[in-house]
């Protein structure tokens, strides 16, 4: 294999890359179907389809002079630019379908080669009454021969061939345009066409290909002395020009034939030009720099692919990276370019190969713009081109490409969308341990998420009556029990946000540190599975008391400060319950909601009842537990749950206490209509028994409880042993429901 993509004798620099660029813009299109294109939707309409081409070829000539002056861009051109950016296994799906399009644009040129001799063909009939009824007898030996040449003699010869087509090719636009204009000015008409003429959009698929030459200027970068310096100077001047002198073109065109005649003659140009014979010639040069300019990157490109090991067999990735030990020439690449172009030649059918080949590089050239764009965002240090583009320059990029691609065909967008996930597919598959997307995108992530936490905490002001649960949970018994991590799913589904973290005992040393990674990672796969949107994380710390200091100071997830803390026990072992109901002051002064949950063998059940509990003495803490329960039930989880709400009074207090109940909902402290109320009557040390007589079948039961009631531990532990889980809440202070 080889051992890098550069060859060690590079020794081009920019003005092949110029070169290339622009003989494959100023090629067979321009000599074939612009003429066709201005007859048919007119002088504006063609200078829409330059203006929406070069909308997306300008952006991915800034973005290619970007990414081209961060990094040492060797073999592979467009490809090794995009497989660096978005990693092997996307930029390998990309680079197989900007091959394939490399390669099918040999045959598109080798197809237009054998159209220039149409006037030979007719002079040939007429003078000696032999005719070739098909232009594939000069395609397909054109084909043979440049395969041979490119077999043989590599890309030195090809360059040195380039030098003198492109001065053919420059000769003859020139006395194009010194041909005389037919047309009086006064009786030009720009928005002329024919009638019952072809969609927009076809025609700008056809058109489209002229405006890709940008990339088989990248194909050479292994071939160059300095990559940085050569390939955006040479695109970008390439880019620039060729889009002046089409615009120029279409001038010349709409002054010196009708529409009509534009779309008869595909050679309309030789009956324009000064020197008609030197149209076809043009045509001729234009095709064959173009072929040749595809046949000696084409090649680089699949070499660069094998040379990464994308295919998923080795055997086969080393026989594509293989070069010729002299000067690294992709004669195997090569020799599999030729066969895939010589099927298309076989074919014949310029319009089809044309919106196969726009189709694949819109593909690539909107992956380009993207990275680029990506990268303005994601702030990789190791980003820092010298040269830079504008990121809505990139976006737009983007957009348009991925907008065009629909545009113009959809149902080839489609497929080709569908090849290209296959494609990703089966790379992936062989390639697991290369990065995709992932990289950059969560560099965009890690910016977007500290600009927007920066702009909340400046937002963040006392006049927000609204409440939502920003909760925080703290638990070492985390791979003992899920229940705890179940209510901060729930509460952080859709309504608020929620940090789950668990906490492991000891000092911060370098043991402490790889278990908490490992802890950490099992979390991760732990909670994978499940409808989660809870930020994980782990604390260590010498004690449980200094962990919950260090806990309650966090920032939240969401940017703003916490404002909920949870915790659990067992109510099998509720040893735990100590260390909670000895850390409650301390929670409590940060200004805190406390939750505390007695986990039971029951758990949450069916998940279809949550019963929550009030008593008068609850109006600071009711509308915190009623808020809970509904943001509960928002969770798919208890998509068929409901909510019973009962409310408890003693006896020996009923007139006094309902009345005080309702006074609370009529003054709106309790958001609760009388209705959907059940009054429980107790008996003094009786109501935990009337709890459990009404709730035994509920999968959650939400009672409230005050710092009072920890005074005795018990009255948390003890006296619920028919429930299923239980949420005790106490509220800082009371909630607003509006």
């Amino acid at each position: 294999m080889a051992k890098s993509l550069v060859n060690s004798n590079a020794k081009f620099g920019t003005w092949p890359v110029f070169l290339t660029a622009l003989s494959t813009i100023l090629g067979a299109i321009l000599f074939l179907r612009f003429g066709w294109a201005v007859g048919q939707v007119g002088f504006i309409g063609v200078i829409g389809i330059i203006v929406l081409g070069h909308l997306v070829t300008i952006p991915t000539a800034f973005a290619v002079a970007e990414i081209a002056t961060n990094q040492r861009v060797q073999g592979g051109g467009a490809y090794f630019i995009i497989s660096r950016s978005f990693g092997l296994n996307i930029g390998g799906a990309i680079g197989i379908a900007l091959y394939l399009s490399q390669a099918i644009s040999v045959a598109f040129y080798v197809i237009a080669f054998g159209e220039a001799f149409e006037p030979l063909i007719g002079w040939i009939s007429d003078q000696y009454n032999f005719f070739i009824p098909d232009r594939r007898w000069i395609s397909i030996p054109t084909m043979v021969l440049l395969s041979l040449l490119i077999l043989t003699k590599g890309a030195n010869v090809g360059m040195k061939a380039l030098y003198f087509v492109v001065a053919i090719l420059l000769t003859s636009i020139v006395m194009f345009f010194m041909g005389e204009s037919t047309i009086k000015p006064e009786a030009v008409n720009f928005h002329s066409t024919i009638p019952n003429h072809l969609p927009f959009f076809f025609v700008f698929t056809i058109i489209f290909p002229a405006f890709t030459g940008l990339a088989a200027g990248l194909g050479l970068s292994g071939d160059l002395k300095d990559p940085k310096k050569s390939i955006p100077k040479g695109t970008l001047w390439a880019t620039i020009v060729g889009m002046l002198v089409y615009v120029a073109v279409a001038y010349k065109f709409t002054i010196s034939a009708g529409p009509a005649d534009l779309v008869a003659d595909q050679l309309i140009m030789s009956k324009i030009a000064i020197w008609g014979p030197i149209i076809p010639i043009g045509l001729a040069a234009a095709s064959l720099s173009s072929a040749l300019g595809s046949i000696m990157v084409a090649p680089r490109t699949l070499q660069a692919i094998g040379f990464d090991d994308i295919f998923p067999q080795n055997s086969v990735n080393r026989w594509f990276a293989k070069g010729r030990k002299k000067d690294n020439e992709p004669i195997n690449g090569s020799l599999i370019t030729i066969i895939i172009a010589l099927v298309f030649v076989i074919i014949g059918d310029v319009d089809f190969v044309a919106q196969i080949i726009s189709m694949f590089f819109m593909v690539t050239y909107g992956a380009i713009c993207l990275i680029s764009f990506l990268e303005h965002f994601a702030a990789d240090p190791a980003y820092r081109p010298t040269f830079r583009s504008n990121w809505y320059v990139s976006l737009l990029g983007a957009l348009f490409s991925f907008w065009l691609m629909f545009k113009m065909n959809a149902t080839y967008a489609a497929v080709s969308v569908i090849i290209m996930g296959v494609i990703y597919y089966v790379i992936m598959l062989n390639n697991e341990e290369n990065q995709g997307l992932n990289k950059l995108f969560r560099g965009v992530i890690f910016q977007l998420s500290r600009k927007l936490q920066i702009m909340l905490q400046r937002a963040d002001n006392d006049k927000d009556k609204s409440w939502r649960p920003f909760g925080v949970c703290i638990s070492h018994d985390t791979f003992k029990r899920r229940s705890a991590f179940d209510i901060m799913r729930w509460i952080s589904y859709k309504y608020g946000f929620g940090t789950y973290i668990h906490f492991i005992k000891g000092l911060l040393n370098e043991k402490t540190t790889e278990e908490s990674k490992q802890v950490l990672n099992r979390l991760i796969q732990l909670s994978s599975g499940s409808k989660n949107r809870v930020y994980l994380d782990t604390i260590i710390s010498p004690s449980y008391t200094s962990a919950i200091a260090q806990v309650v100071q966090l920032s939240g997830i969401s940017g703003k400060g916490n404002n909920l803390i949870l915790f659990e026990f067992s109510r099998t072992d509720p040893g735990n319950l100590k260390e909670i109901t000895g850390n409650y002051s301390l929670v409590e002064s940060a200004g805190f909601d406390i939750c505390i949950l007695n986990t039971s063998y029951k758990s949450f059940g069916y998940k279809k009842e949550i019963h929550i509990w009030i008593s008068p003495e609850d109006y600071v803490n009711a509308n915190l537990m009623i808020l809970l329960g509904y943001i509960i039930l928002g969770h798919p989880d208890w998509k068929k749950g409901k909510i019973k709400i009962f409310a408890l009074y003693p006896e020996e207090a009923i007139e006094e206490k309902r009345k005080q109940l309702l006074e609370l909902i009529k003054a709106g402290r309790l958001p609760i209509s009388p209705s959907n109320i059940s009054m429980v009557q107790f008996e003094t040390g009786n109501r935990k028994n009337v709890i459990m007589k009404y709730s035994a079948d509920a999968d959650l039961t939400i009672i409230g409880f005050s710092s009072e009631a920890l005074k005795n531990i018990e009255e948390l532990s003890e006296g619920y042993n028919d429930l299923g889980n239980i949420l005790f809440v106490s509220s800082n202070r009371a909630k607003a429901i509006n």
